[in-house]
């Protein structure tokens, strides 16, 4: 069973979303012949992933653009809060990111290769409520930032602001002037990405909500407005519902494309590409755009670039932990510290208690994860338990408002194999974690091959036996999303009543995808 592929060799179309990850509020960039893509992260650490592609279809990770977050704050999970939308652009030969902590400010990292090394994050506006920030550098050298707001944390809602730059991007000029706020035609207006053509100023802009908005397009002859508005895309009969935030980008011949996410619930929000086209000086996104001029996202598409190579490309997703560091696709729920893992033939997952003073999985900063890549997938784990102290345990999870696990835990007088289902009651942003423990059954050893099967139907996990063949383990699991991710397949190793104790060895994990 393979990784899922929008574009298979010897394809004339790619089909739609181009990726099954959650990689929510997308941004995408071309320099020269190459692409490049972030998203937000949330409380997920290393943070910012950074994508890089030849065809705009297939997507390799080259770096994190953040290592960890200034603040004492993240010493924890803290859900729901973390980075939001970033915005990349590319200006005077360099790279620049910027980025929004709802809580914290407006922070700005660049790298003059997008492989990295980034700069350590610098802040440009300290406070709460500024969201999306995008940067833009006019004709005439003068620099822009445009954000909008998140009402729950300042109480504005549907607003974009617009401030003067230094072209440096070292520090803004002013507190910035409001330069669209409509909210009865576009509610939840935010994620804005500001451009130039032919004499025109353009803001992309969400609204309408992430399940169920559309795509903005306002127009200026001057920067600061008036702006005039436009639906360009929305779901109308397709099933992509809410297809908005995301960029415009271009290929080297010159015809132009949007990307944007679609929320999938418990699996995130997934990539799409759209084509663009321009009418009377306005974008048509889509495709069988109305009278309005409202586009409907498109299933399938001929390849934007046909001769590009990028079949090659692809997230990672197996790892067999050769060291010395992890790889990309896997993050902490926390700023990372160096006591937690060590890669040495194997990832060895440290057991340590949680300073919150409870041991469950949604408040552990060490519990390690990626983001699926399918809508069906099986995640293989081979680990070893190396315990020191009675209730360590190590094992293999499907984290978010409802998620569960499987576990090898030692009690003290042997191994018992251990199932758990756990909620997230308090709908606040961090929420209230309960576990319960469904099932244990004892283990003759401290090693197992352990599988965690997700479909559409739910969360069931097995056992592989010597001889290869599965052994299936009792009940099929809810899963549900987190604060503002998708559901993810999580690596852990915890000591149940919140004690210091051993280790958890995972020697191989592997994903196999079925389309």
């Amino acid at each position: 069973m393979g990784l899922f592929d929008c574009a298979p060799p010897g394809s004339a179309e790619y089909e739609n979303p181009i990726l099954r990850m959650d990689l929510s509020d997308p941004d995408v960039i071309r320099v020269g012949e190459d692409y490049y893509l972030v998203a937000s992260s949330f409380t997920y650490l290393p943070g910012v992933p950074l994508y890089h592609s030849r065809d705009m279809l297939h997507w390799r990770q080259i770096a994190w653009c953040v290592t960890s977050l200034p603040f004492d704050r993240y010493a924890l999970p803290a859900h729901g809060s973390g980075v939001w939308a970033p915005a990349i652009r590319y200006h005077d030969g360099l790279f620049y990111v910027f980025l929004p902590l709802p809580d914290e400010g407006i922070f700005v990292t660049t790298a003059q290769d997008p492989a990295g090394p980034w700069s350590p994050l610098r802040c440009l506006w300290a406070g709460r409520g500024w969201i999306d920030p995008c940067p833009f550098w006019d004709e005439d050298g003068s620099a822009y930032l445009i954000h909008a707001f998140a009402r729950s944390r300042c109480g504005i809602q549907h607003r974009l602001d617009l401030c003067r730059m230094a072209p440096d991007a070292s520090r803004l000029l002013d507190g910035g002037r409001t330069v669209y706020n409509d909210p009865h035609r576009h509610p939840t207006l935010e994620g804005p990405k500001l451009y130039r053509r032919a004499g025109w100023y353009y803001i992309f802009a969400p609204a309408g909500g992430v399940a169920t908005g559309w795509q903005t397009v306002l127009r200026s002859r001057s920067i600061f407005g008036p702006y005039e508005d436009r639906v360009v895309l929305a779901q109308g009969r397709t099933d992509v519902n809410g297809p908005h935030q995301g960029a415009w980008v271009d290929t080297p011949d010159g015809r132009d494309f949007f990307y944007h996410f679609q929320d999938r619930g418990v699996y995130g929000r997934v990539l799409h590409l759209q084509p663009m086209t321009w009418k009377d000086g306005w974008p048509v996104l889509g495709e069988r755009p109305d009278p309005e001029g409202v586009g409907r996202p498109v299933k399938a598409f001929p390849l934007p670039l046909k001769n590009a190579p990028g079949g090659d490309f692809a997230p990672a997703a197996d790892d067999g932990f050769p060291g010395p560091e992890l790889g990309f696709p896997w993050q902490f729920q926390a700023n990372p510290r160096p006591e937690w893992y060590q890669v040495c033939k194997g990832l060895h997952l440290a057991i340590l208690p949680c300073v919150r003073g409870e041991s469950l999985l949604w408040y552990l900063p060490n519990v390690l994860s990626q983001l699926a890549q399918d809508w069906r997938y099986t995640m293989e784990v081979t680990l070893s338990l190396e315990p020191k102290e009675a209730d360590d345990e190590a094992g293999v999870a499907l984290l978010g408002h409802r998620y569960s696990a499987l576990a090898l835990h030692h009690s003290g007088s042997g191994t018992e194999l251990r199932l758990y289902r756990g909620q997230v009651t308090e709908q606040t942003p961090e929420g209230r974690a309960e576990e319960t423990l469904t099932f244990s059954a004892p283990w003759p050893q401290d090693t197992a091959t352990l599988r965690l099967h997700m479909d559409p139907a739910g969360v069931r996990y097995a056992w592989v036996a010597p001889d290869g063949a599965e052994r299936p383990l009792p009940g099929v699991f809810p899963a549900e999303k987190s604060a503002w991710s998708a559901a993810r397949p999580s690596l852990f190793a915890r000591n149940t009543q919140n004690r210091a104790g051993g280790s958890g060895l995972f020697r191989r994990v592997r994903f196999f995808h079925e389309t």
